[in-house]
């Protein structure tokens, strides 16, 4: 670290829309285009920090840019301290509370701060964080929506063509026939070594997950993926206990309590963490300890620059979710050998702007 703190000088933010190589489509909302709102943090000594928001919608990542401009001056002359700068986002959002945009908006800006004190200490962020700087298990989630069954073998079968030994598909069909036929369309074309992941997006009712989640315990799926509402983790525990295939959640989980409550409710065997809902870097930290308390294994949601650095010093390590939306911003890529995102040994978070990117797809 540096001998003096670093003092926070300005917050900028631009919003960028990038077309998907590969669509995806979930019951809820299908992805032709990744959102980002792309912050920026820079310090009166000359550091910057840099991370971003996954917005879902152009419109979000747009009203986003005030709330950033009114934070940069609130934040201004602030040492760039996580905990100090979190409380401070925290007591300006005390009356609509820290969830969804603004919730984003707080976790970037530590984010974001986490980068700048790696940097300043010159070293890689998971090596600040007390790890070692390796490669991380990754599962290819960039497709496999709701498509037709050949389609989604075929689809499948490049995205395991760079090495990878598993992949991610969305589930939630009109019908479950529909789902069981993708997914052993799926499976069978997918070496027997190869993990196959679902996620159902929240598609299911109860009684409907209490009735298809068991049946998949012999069609070779790894995991499934939040069957049922995220926050209901009474029947989750139900759906668990039921179905010997282990079920996932956590990425919608906004912040540590209700981690808290699903560990309680023991509503699920493994968890997954979303770097803007968790609480970014902090929240992460925090989040991590319970898991290892819980005997539960980590996982990420999105954002794989960032996540790869926050797996690899989480105790718990399981798979890193890779995606390539943010590529084109980024002068240096995520990059991926036999399936592992390898972490760089360059000080930071490895996030730098491509500028000729950000300007071929800024929203106005």
């Amino acid at each position: 670290m540096t001998a003096h703190p670093l003092k926070l000088r300005s917050l900028t933010a631009v919003p960028v829309s990038i077309p998907l190589k590969r669509p995806v489509g979930t019951k809820a909302h299908s992805f032709r285009t990744a959102a980002f709102l792309l912050l920026t943090l820079d310090t009166e000594e000359g550091v910057s920090g840099r991370s971003y928001a996954f917005c879902y919608l152009e419109s979000i990542a747009r009203s986003l840019l005030p709330i950033v401009a009114d934070l940069s001056q609130v934040l201004a002359g602030h040492a760039v301290s996580p905990v100090e700068l979190s409380n401070a986002v925290a007591r300006y959002f005390k009356l609509p509370g820290l969830y969804g945009p603004l919730c984003m908006v707080a976790s970037s800006i530590d984010a974001a701060a986490w980068d700048a004190l790696a940097v300043s200490a010159n070293m890689p962020l998971a090596t600040l964080l007390g790890a070692t700087v390796t490669g991380v298990r990754a599962y290819n989630s960039n497709g496999l929506g709701l498509m037709e069954p050949s389609a989604a073998a075929d689809e499948a079968e490049e995205l395991v063509a760079g090495g990878f030994r598993a992949v991610k598909m969305r589930v939630g069909r009109p019908t479950f026939a529909e789902d069981l036929a993708a997914i052993r369309a799926v499976r069978n074309r997918l070496a027997d070594d190869v993990n196959l992941m679902v996620d159902f997006n929240q598609a299911l009712s109860f009684s409907a997950a209490m009735e298809y989640c068991p049946l998949l315990d012999e069609e070779g799926v790894y995991w499934i993926e939040e069957p049922i509402r995220h926050d209901d983790f009474t029947h989750a525990s139900m759906i668990a206990a039921a179905t010997r295939t282990p079920i996932q959640l956590g990425e919608n989980l906004v912040s540590v309590p209700p981690l808290l409550n699903a560990l309680k409710a023991d509503a699920t065997d493994y968890l997954m963490f979303d770097l803007d809902r968790i609480g970014g870097v902090s929240g992460w930290r925090l989040a991590s300890g319970l898991a290892l308390a819980a005997g539960r294994e980590v996982s990420s949601h999105l954002f794989p620059e960032i996540s790869a650095h926050l797996l690899a010093a989480t105790p718990t390590m399981h798979w890193l979710e890779y995606l390539d939306w943010a590529d084109p911003i980024l002068e240096e890529p995520l990059r991926i050998e036999n399936g592992m995102a390898m972490l760089t040994s360059k000080p930071g978070n490895g996030i730098t702007w491509n500028a000729d990117g950000i300007e071929k797809y800024r929203l106005d």
